[in-house]
């Protein structure tokens, strides 16, 4: 059980990052003068690089848990083969954040505030699936 909470405790401090990230650069797309690009610039940074070790917790804690408990009966899961593929896009996701921060650093975004609006809706559309593939176990 020490495994499962260390891992949901990372899971939540990385998607507490992954949320507010993406809204973060919705709010930069959307100013004007440059002492707001500066600061957010910064915050962005620093929140990219706080929330990247809690992503590598939780993915450390959530493969153990597999190697633990899960692995010989790994074939037969198949909501943890899909569980597996929505992580593996999330992860993803984290590093085109990323490349996303560091193109708001460089003040190369070419993007809209309304795309990265629809863009922060990703990860709770995983973070439901994730979770519901979890606790039910469907398949």
């Amino acid at each position: 059980m020490w495994l499962k909470a260390w891992h949901l405790i990372f899971m939540v401090t990385w998607f507490a990052g992954i949320f507010y990230l993406p809204r973060l650069f919705v709010y930069h797309a959307m100013t004007e003068d440059q002492p707001g690009k500066d600061r957010f610039k910064v915050m962005e940074r620093k929140l990219y690089y706080f929330t990247t070790p809690w992503m590598l917790l939780t993915l450390f804690f959530g493969f153990w848990m597999l190697y633990d408990y899960a692995w010989a009966a790994f074939g037969s899961m198949i909501w943890l083969h899909i569980k597996l593929l929505l992580i593996a896009i999330l992860v993803a996701y984290h590093f085109y954040c990323g490349h996303l921060m560091r193109t708001f650093a460089e003040e190369r975004n070419s993007r809209s505030h309304v795309w990265y609006r629809w863009f922060n809706e990703i990860p709770v559309v995983i973070l439901f699936a994730v979770v519901l593939l979890a606790a039910l176990k469907p398949f």
